[in-house]
């Protein structure tokens, strides 16, 4: 096992929770960050996975969620990344992660607006942060990041700083966070 984490590439940007989006406690034993796109299909399955997964391991990991979105497949990636980012400068970033990944065959503008509004965000101020791609840097900054990194699909994960070259089903996912612990 330990030769295949010399192979493996390293995390260049450690998370951090004054730029990433963050569940679990800073001091917990095991961190997992995953590159996703919200019109990834792999990461839509992947999406409960992940909530399982940090269900099950509860104060022993924090989780991290960077955007990796792969405009050249998916057209409406880019925008709903910079949607969960509006949505996360109103502290609803959880939130609509979960709706875009509930949705991802309906991530046209008018739908991200729909969900802004069943989220209960000031609209005025959602619109104007797409409008003028406001997060679209954050976006840039996870996804050469993630470049940087090693990452080249999605979805991928980092445990520990280590990319995670196993399955990403939830058994395999499990397995490997409890090596980690």
């Amino acid at each position: 096992m330990s030769d295949l984490l010399l192979d493996a590439p390293r995390l260049t940007l450690p998370v951090s929770s004054d730029r990433d989006h963050v569940l679990g406690h800073e001091t917990a034993s095991v961190t997992l960050i995953e590159y996703g796109d919200y019109e990834c299909p792999y990461c839509g399955a992947a999406h409960g996975i992940t909530k399982e997964i940090t269900r099950m391991f509860g104060d022993e990991l924090r989780f991290a969620f960077r955007h990796f979105p792969l405009t050249q497949i998916h057209p409406h990636a880019a925008l709903a990344a910079e949607a969960a980012e509006a949505a996360g400068a109103q502290g609803r970033f959880w939130q609509m992660h979960d709706v875009l990944f509930e949705n991802q065959r309906h991530l046209a503008p008018q739908d991200l607006l729909a969900y802004a509004q069943a989220l209960g965000l000031d609209l005025d101020e959602f619109m104007a942060d797409l409008r003028d791609h406001r997060y679209a840097p954050k976006v840039r900054e996870d996804f050469m990041s993630g470049i940087r990194s090693g990452v080249n699909g999605t979805p991928t994960f980092f445990i520990n700083g280590v990319r995670h070259n196993g399955g990403w089903d939830l058994e395999s996912l499990a397995e490997a966070i409890r090596e980690a612990l």
